[in-house]
């Protein structure tokens, strides 16, 4: 079945005792809503509605799911269910608190805490349109706070799978929250029917090109570099099925020698090895090093504040992901 723009719910629409106020994403596996509470408290809640499994018209509330179709998107439902209701026992302060799950419409919505500020690929653009980078202080900085909320999530037997700037969430006053964890599910746990992920070329490690790889910490351990990566280039590194034919990552790595340490860039080098085995096997051995004191920053960084909420980061929601199977976004 080939992928599909599907009708959002109505504007106004009450739900669960919450009442929708408009999208502010879709992509290829849910729409994502602002939406008010019964308090009157504002919510980000998102939609499971891979639109490669199913259509829902204009007008629809309940999503048609063609009978080829209905086995996969049952088991992506339950997970995305069971990882709403796993991801609602973290509360961590760099992670996404999502607050409530709920059935409706023959489907599963996800309701998390909605917070101004912007994407940290966003601030990497806004930069880069300038010709500016990231320091290496901010850097540091930000994914300190990435590793300590993914250690968490790994502590709950959870991956985050699609770890990248778009998925990193900057509130107003600089502090990351990971967030959009669409392609997380329970590894650790046998019983869990096995989707094939989705994941990001250039940030999504080798790992996930392998059908008999093992994925553990060490696969959000290789986007985290790939992140910093991005934070120090202005773009993704090679993609890792390209870099096992002819990698050209040593070259990259030499053009950051200008304006950033050594040891941050060995550090990016450790967590983007292509052998997991050598990279870093868990969070606290490289949050260690990203704690380490270091010299002053070559450049000056500024945060801006920003007011436009979740819509800045879900936007990118589906976009350029690569999906090893369309029936099982």
């Amino acid at each position: 079945m080939a992928a599909q723009n599907n009708a959002p719910l109505p504007d106004g629409l009450e739900i669960a005792g919450y009442r929708i106020v408009k999208k502010i994403a879709s992509g290829g596996f849910s729409i994502v809503y602002l939406a008010y509470d019964a308090d009157g408290n504002a919510v980000a809640i998102k939609e499971y509605l891979p639109s490669a499994l199913a259509l829902r018209q204009p007008g629809e509330l309940v999503p048609v799911i063609s009978k080829p179709n209905l086995a996969v998107f049952r088991i992506g439902l339950k997970c995305f269910f069971e990882e709403g209701r796993a991801l609602a026992k973290i509360q961590h302060p760099n992670v996404v608190r999502v607050l409530n799950f709920f059935r409706g419409n023959e489907t599963v919505y996800m309701v998390m805490a909605y917070e101004s500020g912007h994407s940290l690929q966003e601030q990497i653009a806004r930069l880069g349109a300038k010709g500016s980078r990231l320091n290496e202080a901010f850097i540091r900085q930000i994914f300190i706070g990435v590793c300590a909320g993914l250690r968490e999530v790994h502590t709950n037997k959870l991956l985050h799978l699609d770890l990248k700037p778009a998925n990193i969430y900057l509130r107003t006053d600089g502090t990351p929250i990971v967030l959009d964890f669409g392609a997380a599910r329970q590894t650790f746990n046998a019983d869990v029917p096995k989707l094939t992920p989705m994941y990001t070329p250039g940030f999504a490690p080798p790992d996930l090109y392998s059908k008999s790889a093992a994925l553990g910490p060490w696969s959000d351990i290789y986007s985290i570099g790939a992140s910093m990566f991005a934070c120090m280039a202005a773009q993704p590194p090679q993609a890792a099925d390209q870099r096992k034919i002819d990698d050209k990552m040593p070259l990259y790595y030499a053009k950051l020698e200008e304006n950033y340490s050594p040891e941050l860039i060995k550090m990016v080098q450790w967590c983007l090895e292509l052998d997991p085995l050598a990279r870093p096997q868990s969070l606290f051995a490289l949050q260690k090093e990203l704690s380490l004191p270091r010299a002053a920053p070559k450049a000056v960084i500024r945060v801006d504040k920003a007011s436009d909420g979740w819509r800045g980061l879900f936007d990118r929601i589906g976009r350029g992901r690569k999906k090893a199977a369309d029936k099982n976004t």
